[in-house]
């Protein structure tokens, strides 16, 4: 597989470049150089959407297969030539560059893929207003949008991206991942019954992390099997082990594994020692199983460990081919383990099968499959039945009636929505859910759906659904969508409204006001308008990604329709994979990150305008001008590159690139404004903030750093003053607002100080 997808601390980081789409992850993932120190960050972007395909039809669907599905008769512009109707511009069987049928340049458009909804939020409101002062380093922020508030889960059922599930057939045990605890019944439930008792929290209110023994960053996997229960605590990059069954809150572990200190080389040579990034963990009580995703392992305990730090009596490599290990299935006898980036010829993620449980190092695996469901997709992860049954998740739930002796082995039947436009459950999982069997009864966790549900008994047609939820007041209800998250929230305001686009949930929210409190809801919320980034000038607004562009040409505060939609083209420019969007008094721009290019219009073009030049940029991310620079983000290549408008042309190079290895990780995006630099700085969870760009462009260290309090503190964290993987910065002079990427959905606040 050509590889994209993990940074981490050796020589060879993997950036994953792929969309979450109903639980799927479609990647592409290439290797880096990188010194060693440098920290690991899984990270995961938008892909282009086949030829021909709406920039909102979803991934899964197929546009030109001759097949007029669900989507595509909701939407008929979407993929015409599936449905007799007229081709999009740019789309195959009409030339580059002319308007869709019913558009003519400049008109307003009004697109049947994009809906509105009016929310009737109400919130405390505030206005931007000049400042004397600025930021001040390690500040705590003043509120968060896209969430409860700060250190508040919102109760005991209300999860955030929960992980794994686990029974020992009495109690059921969820790793709720994003709110830093595990939750306990101590009776199986049967409907949306709170839990008894929570691990790595005091209460069920409470989410800061830490690293006692009580408490956990970012848990994503729990088993527990013979009395014992074993939690990851992966951003703390240990096991945590519990001998005897928890019985009160916040009840401290027993044992800790933790990586074995020491250098590289040391770690390398001493793989059975080396715990990093933690993210599956099985055992029946007698044995024990993890993965060290970052380091690309597998490590076994042919007994169940009894000392703090006990060394694996086994690891496996695939020979080579883990690439990041995720999830483990196991009865004691067969171990099947889940690779988001495997290092074999694949389309997406894998799962490695061995028959036997090793009991040598680098035993080689017996064979790998994808998910038969979709090939594209993410890993798979599961439970037995007693007798036999292999139970697995991926983008349906499949089921083999006995272990699976080859890659072409097919489940006896699969359960669920295969594709979009498919009848069937929707299986929303995503990174980090699982099941659990406990007789005939079926628990499944839904990282994206956000819940749990249960089966009573165990599926026997292809359409069975669950019969409750757990987390939801049904199976159907996304208590993500009911409470307003945003994931990957990219905001732009003009200091008196707010907007925030997403390109995971394909949607722009709206606040008319700037909100001052904690878990305001959008006044409205868009769904087929979203993008990887937008760009506000005076009283526009545009929002950009993958192959779709929409500008509105007065600030969208009553729920208006775009004034412009360009899919596929403009002009002579087809669209790869749009990553950026910029404008000014002078120019409006478009980056392409498969085209290696940043285009430049003068001013906002038409459907049949050509740009004026372009830029040749590697790889170009989000873009930002203040009329005075353009920044390029360039995120492979960790820096901000500064352009001069004034002396802009097809042969400019930059003035300054801003960061570099080392000092920046993966930053996401570099916004100017007012004279200010922004950096997200993802992989290292912090903010750069100049307040005098030239200093920024001289190489100065910038002058405030937002969600640490020194240069060496980069562990991602959802504290007040602390961040989880900073994305999206956006200034309207008094205010910064902050959104978080992917494993943290959050949207902050934070005040210039007097």
């Amino acid at each position: 597989m050509n590889q994209k997808g993990f940074i981490q601390i050796p020589i060879l980081i993997a950036i994953i470049v792929g969309v979450l789409v109903l639980g799927s992850a479609y990647v592409a993932v290439k290797h880096f150089s990188q010194p060693v120190g440098q920290l690991s960050i899984p990270t995961s972007v938008e892909q282009s959407p086949p030829s021909g395909q709406s920039p909102n039809q979803p991934s899964g669907d197929k546009c030109g297969d001759s097949i007029c599905d669900a989507f595509e008769t909701a939407n008929p512009n979407a993929c015409p030539q599936d449905c007799g109707g007229s081709v999009p511009s740019g789309s195959p069987g009409q030339s580059s560059g002319q308007p869709t049928q019913g558009q003519t340049t400049g008109q307003n458009t009004q697109s049947s893929s994009i809906s509105v909804k009016a929310t009737g939020a109400k919130y405390k409101t505030v206005s931007a207003k000049s400042a004397s002062g600025w930021f001040q380093t390690g500040q705590d922020a003043d509120i968060m949008l896209s969430g409860i508030d700060f250190n508040n889960t919102g109760g005991a059922l209300l999860f955030n991206h929960p992980g794994v599930v686990a029974s020992d057939g009495t109690h059921l045990l969820l790793a709720d991942r994003n709110n830093n605890r595990v939750l306990i019944w101590n009776k199986l439930p049967t409907g949306n019954t709170p839990p008894d008792l929570v691990l790595g929290q005091k209460d069920f209110t409470a989410n800061n992390p830490g690293t006692g023994l009580d408490q956990m960053n970012w848990p994503v996997s729990v088993s527990v099997g013979g009395g014992k229960v074993v939690i990851t605590d992966t951003y703390n990059d240990r096991i945590l082990i519990w001998n005897s069954f928890p019985t009160k809150n916040g009840q401290s572990a027993d044992l800790v594994i933790n990586s074995v200190q020491g250098n590289k080389q040391q770690l390398q040579a001493e793989k059975k020692r080396s715990i990093q990034w933690p993210w599956g963990a099985w055992t029946d009580g007698k044995k024990l199983a993890i993965t060290s995703t970052q380091n690309s392992l597998i490590l076994l305990w042919n007994t169940f460990p009894t000392q703090n730090d006990q060394i694996a009596d086994v690891y496996l490599a695939g020979r080579g081919d883990v690439g990041t290990p995720r999830t483990i299935t196991s009865d004691g006898t067969h171990l099947i383990v889940g690779d988001h980036n495997p290092k074999v010829t694949a389309q997406g993620s894998v799962n490695f099968f061995w028959k036997n449980w090793p009991t040598t190092d680098d035993t080689p695996y017996d064979f790998f499959m994808s998910d038969p469901a979709d090939p594209r997709g993410g890993w798979m992860q599961g439970a037995f039945t007693a007798d036999g049954k292999l139970i697995m998740l991926g983008r349906m739930l499949h089921i083999w009636n006995s272990f699976p002796e080859n890659a072409q082995d097919k489940p006896d039947i699969s359960v669920g929505q295969g594709g979009y436009g498919s009848t069937g459950y929707n299986f929303s999982g995503g990174d980090g859910s699982g099941l659990a069997v406990i007789g005939n009864r079926l628990y499944i966790s839904l990282s994206n759906g956000n819940k749990a549900v249960g089966l009573s008994s165990l599926p026997t047609k292809s359409s069975a659904k669950p019969d409750f939820a757990i987390g939801a007041p049904d199976i159907n209800t996304n208590t993500l969508d009911t409470n307003f998250i945003m994931s990957n929230p990219v905001p732009a305001t003009d200091g008196k409204s707010l907007f925030v686009s997403s390109d995971f949930t394909d949607g722009l929210y709206v606040y008319k006001n700037l909100p001052d409190e904690s878990n305001a809801h959008p006044d409205f919320v868009y769904q087929g308008a979203g993008g990887w980034d937008n760009e506000l000038f005076g009283n526009k607004l545009a929002v950009a990604g993958q192959s779709g562009v929409f500008i509105w040409n007065k600030l969208p505060t009553g729920g208006e329709q775009p004034d412009l939609v360009f899919a596929s083209s403009i002009g002579n420019v087809r669209f790869q994979e749009l990553k950026g969007v910029a404008m000014d008094d002078k120019y409006f721009y478009l980056s392409d990150y498969q085209a290696n290019k940043v285009y430049v219009w003068k001013g906002v073009p038409g459907q049949n305008d050509n740009p004026l030049f372009s830029l040749s940029v590697q790889e170009p991310w989000r873009l930002s001008s203040d009329g005075k620079y353009l920044a390029v983000t360039r995120i492979y290549n960790h820096s901000i590159d500064i352009y001069s408008i004034d002396t802009l042309s097809v042969n400019s190079k930059p003035i300054a690139s801003v960061g570099g290895v080392g000092k920046f990780n993966l930053p996401q995006y570099g916004v100017v404004s007012q004279g200010h630099l922004f950096v997200g700085d993802t992989g290292f969870n912090r903010v750069h903030v100049w307040k005098d760009i030239n200093d920024a462009i001289a190489g100065k260290n910038a002058d405030v750093i937002l969600g640490a309090e020194n240069p060496q503190d980069i562990t991602p964290e959802i504290g007040r003053n602390k961040l989880f993987w900073p994305a999206a910065p956006a200034f309207d002079g008094s205010f910064l607002w902050l959104g978080e990427f992917k494993f943290s959905e959050r949207l902050l606040r934070f005040s210039i100080k007097p």
